[in-house]
């Protein structure tokens, strides 16, 4: 049984790139980091199962934003790394959570660096950069709304309005951090900001494109692919209405119950066989 669960752990550190040396989540004593083992942020990021499916709902959410889509399309090798990503994703999100407050800052100068590349024009003519605050404001609701739907969803439904809040407060100082303005920081906030940007979003081949990089990649190996599969479909029952339509991803009467409950099977798995991540780390630290 210790092989199974050693097993299963192993190919999720593989998958989000845990323990490469990318990301040093040592805190000296004292340093909590930009947030603390009090804060929502530490909750709401520690449940793997629900990271990662709040990982892919916040990607096909923001590739419905001409300028994110863009600087995917023009700037990534997305066809080959679009599981690169998602690791990157997670190491920053880990990083910028649980580590020390110069790991976050540092991670926070990473992509500034990277974000001063990635510019270019649209289909329509129109100059696009990476740096645009309104470009990093989206980007950042769509992850974080997203995180907080799967943590909802998969790990707490009873989490309470006021946490929710906090979380959103607490996490948008990232976003500002790196240039974003004009961040909702509440629910109300964020359900405000996705009806006033929603006439802006886009989906076209190109997005149907990167979504199908991202919904049908290649597992690690095959004793993944059963968990990868309802991951993404996890992610999928996430997104708003408004949003699945866009992407012609409704699914029929029925499946999202089923989904749920597929989620809840692998969740329990993934908790038990998990006893080294950045969560624990972090609050073993403390």
């Amino acid at each position: 049984m210790t092989d199974l669960r050693d097993t299963i752990q192993t190919q999720v550190h593989r998958l989000v790139g845990f323990g490469d040396g990318e990301v040093d989540l040592a805190r000296p004593p004292g340093d909590d980091g930009l947030f603390g083992p009090a804060s929502a942020a530490w909750k709401v990021h520690g449940d793997f199962t629900a990271m990662m499916a709040g990982g892919v709902a916040a990607l096909l959410l923001q590739m419905l934003h001409p300028g994110a889509l863009a600087g995917v399309w023009d700037h990534s090798n997305f066809r080959d790394d679009m599981l690169g990503r998602l690791r990157r994703t997670a190491q920053f999100i880990s990083g910028t959570t649980y580590g020390a407050t110069a790991t976050a800052e540092a991670l926070i100068d990473r992509v500034h660096r990277i974000h001063d590349r990635v510019a270019g024009t649209l289909p329509d003519g129109t100059p696009y950069s990476a740096n645009d605050p309104d470009l990093l404001t989206w980007v950042h609701v769509a992850e974080v709304a997203s995180f907080l739907a799967a943590y909802r969803r998969y790990r707490d439904p009873g989490y309470p309005l006021a946490e929710q809040d906090r979380y959103l407060g607490e996490y948008a100082t990232v976003a500002e951090r790196l240039g974003a303005r004009g961040v909702p920081r509440t629910v109300a906030g964020v359900e405000a900001y996705f009806a006033r940007v929603r006439p802006r979003l886009r989906a076209d081949h190109r997005t149907r494109e990167v979504a199908r990089a991202l919904l049908h990649q290649r597992p690690a190996n095959a004793a993944m692919a059963p968990a990868q599969k309802l991951l993404m479909e996890g992610g999928i029952d996430l997104l708003p209405r408004w949003a699945a339509r866009m992407h012609g991803l409704d699914r029929p009467p029925g499946h999202g119950a089923a989904v749920r409950a597929g989620m809840a099977g692998v969740g329990t798995v993934l908790r038990w066989a998990l006893r080294d991540g950045s969560a624990k780390r972090a609050t073993d630290q403390s």
